[in-house]
């Protein structure tokens, strides 16, 4: 598989950058400029409304989405219909769209917390930096489903695509965290 907006990177096991240690990344963006990407895999204990005074009550989680601009709120959904300046990524998955639209469609009831995923921060890469992470063996590449972001479990998200992905992944997906454990 090649580098295009829409695939998963899936961190190999034992990647030591605490950022992305057993991570699966939906990778939104990637151009000639580089690719911008979100953590689907690592909630933080953060409530919506502690960072907006005038959001609706909503139960929703946030993720980190990477470690570049964490002050930044992010989001990908299923309401690309719903949500004008939404950016398709793969069919089912939609990128950001009108913030004013989005919490009067969660006040509405026709958003729900099991469409919408939140995130502080993303993950960047300069223009041939994730080639060369990809050379290098750091990441494995997968398909995306709309299911990964919002309907599968996140702590056990990185070794249910692992073991989608077949054969030898299967595998991969068994190793323990630390080496140690094996």
């Amino acid at each position: 598989m090649q580098i295009e907006k829409g695939i998963v990177l899936l961190a190999q096991p034992f990647m030591l950058d605490q950022h992305f240690s057993r991570s699966a990344v939906l990778l939104c963006e990637h151009n000639e400029q580089g690719s911008l990407g979100f953590i689907l895999n690592k909630p933080v204990d953060i409530e919506i409304q502690s960072l907006f005074d005038e959001f609706p009550d909503f139960d929703a989680k946030i993720f980190y989405g990477g470690p570049v601009a964490t002050n930044s709120l992010q989001y990908i959904h299923t309401k690309g219909d719903l949500l004008e300046d939404s950016l398709e990524i793969v069919p089912g998955v939609y990128w950001g769209g009108d913030f004013e639209k989005l919490k009067f469609l969660i006040e509405s009831e026709l958003v729900k917390s099991n469409d919408i995923r939140f995130f502080l921060g993303y993950s960047g890469w300069v223009d041939g930096q994730l080639k060369e992470e990809l050379k290098h063996g750091s990441w494995i590449i997968s398909d995306m489903d709309a299911n990964y972001a919002f309907k599968s479990d996140r702590m056990k998200l990185w070794k249910t695509i692992l073991e989608n992905k077949g054969d030898n992944y299967k595998v991969i997906a068994q190793m323990p965290d630390f080496i140690s454990l094996n």
